[in-house]
């Protein structure tokens, strides 16, 4: 047997703790696997194994190629020295994601099973350690599609498998704040704002493992950006061996810096400490951010009582060649494009995302929306499943200010109020009031109507509108939310997803064409460029959508399809799947929403003409924008479809090459941007 991790982490931490580093520690557990594909046997597991490093699916390929992807068992395994002396201590194993099903074994014994790609778990493995012995850790994992497990199918998007989020090893005393509360910190804070100061409740989940009652003191303390404390609050609790001892706590801050989204996202710290005769048993530290959340028909988004713009996008969690197995720098590369495009909210669809991503959204000030996989179709078996994800989503992100929302489910339909998929989410809504009554709910329609049973449960209605693409055309937009306005102005109504596929290497000159989008293979960028031209000129008009999020700022594989030239992707992202190429589309936004001086040339991927003239269109948030084509004179546009799209008329270009320069002027300062066009009269 090849032998893994010697030096155990096990041990480590254990020495560590008794250097005096009191309370709890946690260590990342993600060297020293191996892998193989296939099941698992308890007492035949030694075969067939090669070394990977977590986070790792076994996807990261073929789910990108097509259909045939591989979708079934696969097993990890790692094998570490225990530490001779366990005493008084517990540990923990944290995975936060593994597609889709997961089953652990410490030692051959079985531990237990985890259902669901997306939400973090956490099983205790105290008893199973052998002191002063090699452990043998394995996961079994599957991806198969199920019924049972949200979600339940690979039409949207696909159900990689592996073991594709961190994992840590925690180690806590014998008394500790909770880990296994479905995988949450174990600690609760909620908040209300009012006349200058704000109210803190803290909840504590706690646990005793000493036999007996055991007296301790539960102190929390908040401190500022500069770790100044701010609030405090001491109490005891007789803490009981049996079942969880819950502590509320109350604290107050007086005229808080408050979290003000991507212009100041202020945040202070809550630490909760266990102390056993003045010992510190354990301690987990949160983040805090003080702000208020509200949504009023007709007319938008509200934050800390200030009219706010929620101009978002969506994103999913994979890149090309890394699936969704991705590294932190990868997710903050993620998050930065998403910033730079000037979006103010983040829609993490369809499912809970890294939990990197939302700490670093607490951080940057994004506003998010975070939802669980329950998408595009129900079995009638799901209901058990999205009640444990829509928790864990819960319980395991209480704690982010930058969450505004809990999203129910992305188009799944019922006729009638008695129907199943109506009657599970009137029970998640309820769910997610019961574990957060301060948070807003969501319930998505691909429809667009008000009055769609399954979708009148939620505090918010989003809907999914394709005009232009899937149903209409692209200036329908704008009947179809004057209707809403006047037809139901009393309701909050988000524009969840809107756009059209683009290939960054197919272009029309005509915007006449119409595509197919379910079975087409070309599918230009000048449309989908097009598309949100108009439609976002339409929203930015409309308070009613109080907040709208294009889909989608990535591109992403979809397995199940072949569209757009391009055999399963998804092509509706602004950014190619490999990261590499911004579209046309992406630079409009930026006009739109980034107050950062720019000017840019749509269409330079559509280099080659075939006419000797051209509309030549640019996208700047600057005044005074000219173009020059050749060297010639300096021409002046007319307002396309709002004030930051320019168009030129009857451009003449010459046979060959032509070099064409926009140049824009605001406050003194002045930038250009030059693309070059082929005139080649013989193409057609």
């Amino acid at each position: 047997m090849k032998k893994l991790g010697l030096i155990s982490a096990v041990c480590l931490l254990a020495a560590a703790m008794a250097k005096g580093q009191e309370g709890r520690l946690t260590r990342p557990f993600n060297d020293g696997w191996e892998f193989r594909k296939g099941g698992f046997t308890v007492g035949n597991s030694d075969s067939g194994f090669a070394a990977v490093r977590i986070p790792h699916t076994w996807n990261n390929r073929d789910m990108q190629e097509g259909k045939d992807f591989y979708a079934g068992d696969g097993c990890y395994k790692k094998v570490f020295k225990g530490d001779v002396n366990l005493a008084g201590k517990r540990f923990f194993l944290r995975f936060e994601g593994v597609g889709s099903v997961a089953d652990l074994f410490v030692n051959g014994r079985y531990i237990g099973q985890h259902r669901g790609s997306y939400s973090a778990f956490c099983f205790e493995i105290t008893h199973e350690l052998k002191a002063g012995e090699e452990n043998t850790i394995v996961v079994k994992a599957n991806n198969q599609q199920r019924e049972d497990v949200l979600p339940i199918n690979n039409f949207l998007f696909g159900i990689f498998g592996g073991m594709y989020r961190p994992v840590s090893l925690i180690v806590t005393n014998d008394i500790n704040i909770t880990t296994t509360d479905y995988a949450s910190p174990g600690i609760y804070i909620r908040q209300s704002l009012q006349n200058g100061q704000a109210l803190i409740r803290v909840k504590s989940k706690i646990e005793n493992k000493q036999q007996h009652h055991t007296p301790v003191m539960v102190k929390t303390e908040i401190r500022d950006r500069n770790q100044q404390l701010v609030a405090s609050n001491e109490q005891p609790l007789q803490a009981s061996p049996q079942g969880i001892n819950i502590v509320e706590q109350e604290l107050r801050i007086q005229q808080p810096h408050l979290w003000n989204g991507l212009a100041d996202p202020y945040l202070y710290a809550v630490t909760t400490t266990v102390l056993q005769d003045g010992k510190v048993m354990d301690a987990v530290t949160q983040p805090l951010g003080v702000r208020t959340f509200e949504v009023v028909p007709g007319k938008g988004f509200y934050l800390n009582g200030k009219s706010y713009p929620m101009h978002g996008v969506t994103r999913h969690q994979e890149w090309q060649d890394y699936g969704n197995a991705l590294s932190n720098a990868q997710h903050k590369a993620d998050l930065d494009v998403i910033r730079e495009v000037g979006a103010t909210t983040i829609r993490f669809a369809h499912y809970q995302q890294a939990e990197y991503l939302y700490a670093q959204c607490d951080t940057m000030g994004f506003v998010i929306w975070a939802e669980i996989p329950f998408v595009n179709a129900a079995s009638g078996k799901e209901g058990d499943n999205a009640k444990q994800q829509l928790t864990e989503l819960i319980r395991q992100n209480f704690n982010h200010p930058a969450i505004y929302v809990w999203g129910m489910h992305n188009e799944v339909y019922s006729k009638t109020p008695d129907e199943q998929v109506a009657v599970l989410t009137r029970q998640l809504n309820d769910l997610a009031k019961t574990e957060d009554p301060d948070r807003l709910t969501t319930a998505v329609s691909g429809y667009g109507e008000m009055n769609r049973p399954a979708n009148l449960a939620a505090d918010i209605q989003g809907m999914n509108r394709y005009y232009g693409w899937y149903e209409g055309k692209i200036r329908d937009l704008e009947g179809w939310v004057l209707r809403l306005e006047k037809d139901y102005p009393d309701y909050k109504l988000m524009l969840t997803e809107y756009g059209a596929d683009g290939n960054i290497n197919q272009h029309t000159d005509s915007l006449s064409t119409r595509f197919n989008p379910v079975n087409g293979q070309f599918f230009p960028e000048t449309y989908q460029t097009a598309t949100h031209v108009q439609q976002w000129a339409i929203i930015e008009k409309h308070p009613y959508i109080a907040a709208s999020y294009l889909w989608n700022m990535f591109e992403f594989a979809v397995p199940m399809w072949n569209r757009g030239g391009v055999n399963a992707r998804n092509l509706k992202g602004l950014v190619t799947y490999d990261r590499t190429q911004r579209k046309d589309a992406w630079y409009w936004y930026k006009a739109n929403w980034n107050p950062a001086p720019m000017v840019y040339i749509a269409e330079r991927r559509n280099n080659v003409r075939s006419s000797a003239t051209a509309t030549v269109e640019v996208f700047s948030n600057m005044e005074n924008v000219t173009l020059r084509v050749n060297k010639g004179a300096i021409l002046k546009g007319r307002a396309g479809a709002n004030t930051r799209d320019f168009l030129f008329d009857n451009v003449v270009l010459r046979r060959g090459k032509n070099t064409i320069t926009a140049t824009a002027t605001r406050d003194g300062k002045t930038i250009t941007d030059t693309i070059i066009w082929e005139y080649k009269p013989t193409v057609k």
